[in-house]
């Protein structure tokens, strides 16, 4: 455990080092707050009604674009500039160096949420708010973030060019994203109830509505470990490849 907190320490310190950090998290507070309040017909002063159904649902979207590009680094530039060779001969094993990478991300996640509960308390002082569903969609929010930085990081795991690795999350991440959810509802039965259960907007709605079930508990663990073993595996398989 010691190994992934000095590897998320020393990741979590380079995002902050070189301002990626800042700018993810002002403009994730930008976008937010900017359909949260002032945009459109989800906004809470056109709603007329205390809620934080408009934040969730652009912060859907916008840690969508935003995790792959936090995450597109991650294992692409250690391989690019010959310094996962070096990580990997010291005391770190393949799970403990992903781990280490998604903790980081996960993280930088965590303290822009935080930065955003002045918006929920502004919000509950204008009227009265659900304050359980509120934290069920903070908890919804942070799961699909876990998801999509496990898909990130296989990404990443996959090339050493940024962009390529950027571009496959995003590819990755749209099936379970947007497409699952489209075609299943061209399918009935079985295959449409897979494909369904595949979707990342069922599972995240469902907890956002406030409606905590384990199966949507275990698909976005289920998501977390199949990334961060895929990403292990490839790792693995490179060493066995380079000796």
């Amino acid at each position: 455990m010691n190994q992934i907190w000095i590897i998320a320490k020393r990741e979590l310190n380079s995002f902050f080092d070189s301002l990626l950090a800042y700018i993810m998290i002002i403009a994730f507070l930008g976008f937010t707050g900017f359909f949260t309040w002032l945009y459109g017909r989800g906004d809470v002063f056109f709603r007329a009604e205390a809620s934080m159904d408009a934040f969730f649902g652009v912060a859907y979207w916008t840690l969508f674009f935003f995790i792959p590009a936090l995450t597109m680094k991650l294992v692409a530039e250690e391989k690019s500039s010959g310094t996962l060779e070096l990580i990997l001969t010291k005391p770190v094993s393949d799970w403990q160096f992903v781990s280490g990478k998604f903790l980081s991300i996960l993280l930088l996640i965590l303290i822009s949420l935080v930065l955003t509960l002045p918006y929920y308390i502004t919000i509950s002082s204008i009227g009265p708010i659900d304050h359980g569903a509120v934290w069920t969609g903070y908890l919804g929010t942070i799961l699909m973030s876990a998801a999509y930085i496990s898909i990130g990081i296989f990404a990443s795991s996959l090339s050493s060019n940024q962009i390529v690795s950027f571009l496959l999350a995003l590819f990755i991440g749209i099936f379970f994203h947007l497409l699952f959810s489209m075609i299943a509802q061209s399918f009935s039965g079985l295959l449409g109830d897979v494909l369904d259960w595949l979707s990342i907007s069922s599972h995240y709605q469902s907890v956002v509505r406030g409606v905590v079930d384990s199966k949507d508990i275990i698909f976005f663990i289920s998501i977390v470990v199949l990334g961060l073993f895929g990403a292990e595996a490839v790792l693995v398989r490179r060493n066995l490849s380079d000796n």
